[in-house]
């Protein structure tokens, strides 16, 4: 009987060890990666200033119908200084609920005022509890490499999902290569800081392919970005899917057409006023929308999303219905 039962034993070990390998391959096989355009969120507002939390969810349902890789907020773009917790908290809600079952891979945001970390953890367990697919963080304000190491080692602690840093200032390669190395859950970087372009080769020969990528730059740079062999970009979220058309057009071998494409997608930005209303005039913002910002010189913390001019206005919409045509 003491043999059977530790047979039995054994096998039940055995059997919840299979069904445990199991599971972890499912989640590795289902997990979105950290490769092609993932815009950066506005955070819009009703013309009472509260967050507009249809306008949020719209987002998302517009990056998962034009079939773009992912979609991060809030972050610089997205005026996350000049946003409550309590905003912060639904505005995420909002996007990831609409983000359930879609293509599109959800990263937020979850740094704080004053790099106070008990909060960027808060921020990172409710993100992970809301269904979303990633992480990424601004840095703390601080000149010491160790204070960053420690916050970013915090965050990434906090909850399984991939953790990016979107580096800024003077962080060093070595620094965030060293962070990797600490931090299992650091996969990607979002790089501003320094030069990207010139940076790229120093990360690959420190970290090979073990960080993916990015540059931010709102998606100028994009086309050279691809020919270096960046994982990724983050743009303007107003027309994602022609940068994710450019991204898999390039991907796909055919870099002429992917040209053509990124070529009207930047005589489309080179318009005043083209990025910010781009969202009013494919029709997922309505034309009242204000758009939260980090604090200004003036202490402004939110802009209209639509130019003063309505012949500015009509122009940017007659662009767009003549030169671009939605890839989906």
């Amino acid at each position: 009987m003491r043999e059977l039962a530790r047979r039995d034993v054994l096998q039940w070990t055995a059997a919840l060890a299979a069904m445990t390998f199991a599971a972890q391959a499912r989640a590795a096989d289902s997990a979105k990666p950290l490769r092609g355009i993932f815009p950066i969120a506005w955070s819009p507002c009703t013309p009472d200033n509260m967050l507009d939390l249809d306008a949020m969810a719209a987002q998302t349902i517009f990056c998962n119908r034009g079939n773009v890789a992912g979609l991060a907020w809030p972050q610089n773009a997205s005026g996350w200084m000049a946003l409550s917790e309590k905003e912060r908290r639904e505005g995420a809600e909002a996007m990831l609920s609409a983000g359930k079952g879609g293509k599109t891979s959800l990263m937020i945001g979850v740094q704080s005022i004053g790099a106070d970390i008990s909060a960027s953890v808060r921020f990172a367990k409710h993100a992970a509890a809301h269904g979303a697919d990633a992480i990424i963080s601004l840095p703390p304000d601080s000149k010491s490499d160790q204070a960053i190491i420690d916050y970013y080692k915090a965050i990434g602690a906090a909850t399984d999902l991939p953790l990016m840093v979107q580096a800024v200032g003077d962080m060093s390669v070595e620094l965030i290569v060293r962070m990797a190395e600490q931090i299992p859950t650091l996969k990607g970087v979002k790089d501003e800081a320094g030069d990207p372009l010139a940076r790229l080769s120093r990360f690959k020969a420190l970290a090979g392919d073990r960080l993916a990528i990015f540059s931010g730059a709102g998606g100028r740079t994009l086309f050279e970005e691809m020919h270096l062999g960046f994982a990724g970009s983050c743009p303007f979220i107003g027309l994602a899917d022609f940068y994710q058309e450019t991204f898999d057009l390039w991907r796909a071998g055919r870099r002429k057409d992917a040209f053509d494409v990124f070529g009207r997608v930047s005589a489309f930005n080179s318009i005043t006023g083209a990025n910010a209303y781009a969202m009013i005039a494919r029709g997922v913002f309505k034309e009242t929308t204000l758009y939260r910002q980090n604090p200004s010189k003036t202490g402004a913390t939110t802009v209209p999303a639509a130019p003063a001019d309505a012949a500015q206005s009509a122009f940017i919409r007659e662009t767009l219905t003549e030169f671009l045509k939605p890839p989906v």
